[in-house]
């Protein structure tokens, strides 16, 4: 388990080593978006105020968006009313488990799942019945404290809490992410349930997607074919995270007391599986996402694998994929005349050193986010020459 905090330090830093500012406590207070570019009103911590102009915008700015409330998007979906919830970053004294594991108990009360932060830190989130006020309020360390005793283990401490907070989970998203110059990633585009801890990591590869596409565009290597797939691919993911949580949430927070005990009963055989630790793993740190349906995709010859939409595992001593001053799509074959001239046909798109393809006959053209974009037999790239020509326009 890694801190957003520490996430949002380690990215910073690396910001800092390419010349680039993050400027905190500097808001969007009004835009304007042109057929050509996008002015943006920003404001100070001190009050100043300044207009900047840019040919693209991308809109990371949360749940309240300035952005999407500009380009009037419908935010689509429900806020789930059947219960209230605390979140919690506290440290704890007694805690039986090691600090590499997650802990999900479910009681009677309530579901109380608990994450190891750091040594003594951990993240504790509960259902609590419904207030019925506005907004619900904050727990105090000692309302926490009580709710671990009554469903979690016994004996524990709690102490120096770090953050409470009460909210309400919201289910919602945009059905487009692009709005002509303007593009929405993260919290912006997407909100849901915290269960499955999949919304940093969801909202971070909408950006990486974004980013490297917005790359070759402000480059001039592609063009609107290449941006216009930003959309379908990370909406789609977004489906799937929003239905995946709600799932988790509604299997957390059963009042029926024979559904219940079949949950505890099938849970605690399934999550002893190695195997299906390891998918629960891949899904919330999304390493098993996938553009399956990405209108990139070219076509995949039925016997290569992975095939167009999945990922291609880093090749140890291989091409890094995407590596470079600029994004690159980097191609996986044997040596061919074939493949030279496709080489040389797309000289700025494409990583010029080959990579070794995971089967001798086949080739694999991979995207700099290191997604199978087309496969093709070794006999035949014409496939492989397809996707770059449009992708190119």
């Amino acid at each position: 388990m890694l801190p957003q905090s520490e996430t949002e330090r380690l990215l910073e830093e690396r910001l800092q080593r390419l010349g680039v500012t993050v400027e905190r406590s500097t808001e969007v207070t009004a835009l304007t978006i042109g057929a050509d570019n996008v002015k943006a009103t920003l404001r100070r911590a001190d009050g100043r105020e300044e207009t900047v102009s840019a040919d693209w915008l991308a809109g990371c700015d949360g749940a309240h968006s300035i952005v999407r409330h500009t380009l009037a998007a419908p935010f689509s979906g429900e806020t789930m009313g059947n219960s209230d919830w605390i979140l919690a970053d506290v440290h704890m004294k007694g805690y039986p488990f090691p600090d590499t594991e997650v802990a999900v108990y479910w009681a009677r009360e309530g579901v109380l799942p608990i994450f190891p932060i750091s040594p003594g830190r951990y993240r504790i989130i509960a259902d609590i019945p419904p207030t019925g006020e506005d907004h619900p309020r904050d727990p105090t360390l000692g309302e926490v404290q009580t709710i671990v005793e009554q469903r979690g283990p016994k004996g524990v401490s709690l102490f120096d809490p770090i953050w409470l907070s009460g909210f309400r989970i919201n289910s919602r998203k945009v059905a487009d992410y692009r709005s002509g110059r303007v593009f929405l990633s993260g919290d912006a585009a997407h909100v849901h349930s915290p269960a499955g801890g999949e919304g940093m990591n969801t909202g971070m590869q909408d950006a990486f997607n974004l980013a490297w596409k917005l790359a070759l565009a402000v480059h001039g290597t592609c063009g609107e074919a290449l941006l216009d797939t930003y959309s379908p691919e990370r909406s789609g993911v977004g489906d799937e995270v929003l239905k995946n949580t709600a799932r988790l949430t509604a299997i957390g927070t059963l009042r029926n007391p024979v559904a219940e005990e079949l949950r505890n009963i099938v849970g605690r055989f399934a999550l002893g599986f190695t195997p299906v630790q390891h998918a629960v793993v891949d899904q919330m740190s999304q390493v098993s996402v996938g553009y399956p349906e990405s209108p990139m995709n070219g076509p995949g010859h039925r016997s290569l694998h992975p095939a167009p939409g999945q990922r291609m595992a880093p090749i140890a001593d291989g091409p890094v994929f995407g590596g470079g001053d600029e994004p690159r799509f980097t191609v996986l074959a044997s040596s061919s005349p074939a493949i030279a001239r496709v080489l040389s046909s797309f000289p700025k798109l494409l990583n010029p050193a080959l990579g070794p393809p995971p089967a001798a006959d086949g080739v694999w053209l991979i995207r700099p986010d290191g997604y199978v974009a087309a496969t093709a037999p070794a006999a035949d790239v014409s496939a492989i020459s397809d996707v770059l020509t449009r992708m190119s326009v």
